[in-house]
């Protein structure tokens, strides 16, 4: 009896494996798609707020998706941490246009031929991944946080950590002429003007781009990882590997390390290297476990100061013209605009700024008075680029006077018996306690423009 009873429950145990073994095959693409990282071809998203549940990875560690930007029904193609409340992004498409970001309604499907394609809700297409070879067969959203479209062998034939955006995560490299470009600002995901590259001769280099165009000036950091007294010294790759170690690897097998000292753990911490929107190019950490408010703490962090790292051969400072950076505690910038200035774009602090009155020999000569201008003074301020005369030596009062008379003039600068005097568009601005210096800054008093000149009238013999 109890044999009978022993044969019964193994065989209603193999039916209702069968049963479950069989319901698989039931189950709609979407939810392996959830539980495996998997997407078919044919499978599409919609940016709408109530339909753009993304693509996760197997443990839901990232997404792929549309990422809402506020409520003003405009959305951002991208990969984010999704089990954090900081949804921070780590990849996005349509860098190329204004924002990068899709309106309400667009779509990106999974094609065969095309790979990603981003298009518009009136169907014009605004981004596809351009796969050149191979037929996609289906996608794969990794725990690695890594995009990858694959052929039917499980080959790669496109993925993100080989279009790399403004970020890089554990596991993945920058071969020689890969890169990172920053985004514009805070909130706007296209691309910025700072970028990591990793030279032809090896050197990893950090420039400033000089946009629309490609164009890099002279970097504000480099790692000097080229060719040298020792063979096979230039740099090969850089590794982002998988303990949350940044390196350049040499050809000849050496390492430069980005950092030295503490490393967290990479099974307890979800960690990033991002290059920012301000051209400081940092690595942070944040728990995977956590209670309460947790947000992310920066490891380390180059340059040390770029209020001083951007001279003139590396282009305009971070904050642009006419402006004045200032270092905070965690070594990221501030953009500030002198008396008598305010910000190009009030939403953006980095654009630079703008005098808030007319300055010129003309401006002054129409004016019909000479008590035109109040000098502000402030003390170890700098733009050392727009100097055009050096006085030497010099008084800090006779420097104050020449640049008060002096119609060109628009600040000048004494420290060490010598004095500078600048026109605008000043440049490189930035506070430097080091300089024991002052700068004489000339203000408009009644913020006067240009009179507006009377309409010509005709000729009697030309009516």
């Amino acid at each position: 009896m109890p044999n009978h009873i022993g044969a019964r429950k193994l065989a209603m145990a193999f039916t209702v494996r069968l049963l479950l073994f069989s319901s698989l095959f039931l189950l709609p693409v979407s939810v392996f798609a959830q539980t495996n990282g998997g997407i078919a071809v044919g499978d599409f998203l919609t940016a709408t707020a109530a339909n753009s549940s993304p693509w996760l990875s197997p443990s839901g560690d990232f997404a792929f998706g549309f990422f809402p930007l506020g409520s003003n029904d405009l959305f951002l193609l991208s990969i984010w941490y999704a089990k954090i409340p900081d949804r921070t992004i780590v990849w996005n498409a349509n860098r190329d246009n204004e924002a990068a970001v899709a309106p309400k309604g667009s779509t990106v499907n999974l094609t065969a031929n095309s790979g990603l394609v981003l298009r518009s809700p009136q169907g014009e297409e605004l981004w596809k991944s351009e796969t050149s070879v191979g037929v996609v067969a289906n996608g794969v959203m990794n725990d690695t946080g890594n995009f990858v479209l694959q052929d039917r062998n499980s080959e790669s034939l496109w993925e993100t950590f080989n279009n790399p955006t403004d970020t890089m995560l554990p596991g993945q490299t920058l071969e020689r002429s890969g890169k990172l470009s920053s985004r514009q600002s805070e909130t706007n995901y296209s691309k910025g003007r700072f970028q990591l590259l990793l030279q032809e001769d090896g050197n990893l280099v950090l420039s400033t781009i000089n946009l629309p165009t490609n164009f890099a000036n002279e970097p504000y950091y480099a790692t000097d990882t080229t060719s040298g007294t020792v063979a096979g010294s230039e740099g090969k790759e850089l590794v982002f590997n998988v303990s949350g170690y940044l390196y350049v690897v040499r050809e000849n097998g050496g390492k430069y390390n980005l950092a030295v000292g503490e490393v967290v753990s990479a099974r307890d911490n979800y960690i990033r290297a991002t290059l920012n929107f301000d051209g400081i190019f940092a690595q942070y950490y944040h728990p995977k476990n956590f209670t309460g408010n947790v947000s992310w703490t920066i490891l380390w962090s180059e340059p040390d100061n770029i209020c001083q790292r951007i001279t003139e051969s590396s282009g305009v400072g971070v904050c642009g013209y006419n402006s004045i950076c200032t270092l905070k505690g965690d070594k990221r910038p501030t953009c500030g605009c002198p008396t008598g200035f305010s910000l190009l774009d009030p939403n953006d602090p980095y654009r630079g700024c703008k005098p808030d009155f007319i300055q010129g020999c003309k401006e002054d000569e129409l004016s019909g008075t000479k008590d035109l201008y109040d000098v502000e003074v402030l003390i170890n301020t700098d733009w050392p680029i727009s100097d055009y005369v050096q006085l030497k030596p010099f008084t800090a009062e006779k420097c104050n006077e020449s640049c008060f008379q002096d119609c060109l003039c628009a600040v000048a600068i004494f420290r060490s018996e010598t004095c500078w005097k600048k026109k605008l568009p000043l440049s490189n601005g930035r506070v430097d306690v080091s300089l024991n210096s002052q700068a004489f800054i000339k203000v408009r008093k009644d913020n006067s423009t240009l009179p507006i000149p009377a309409p010509q009238l005709p000729c009697p013999d030309e009516l």
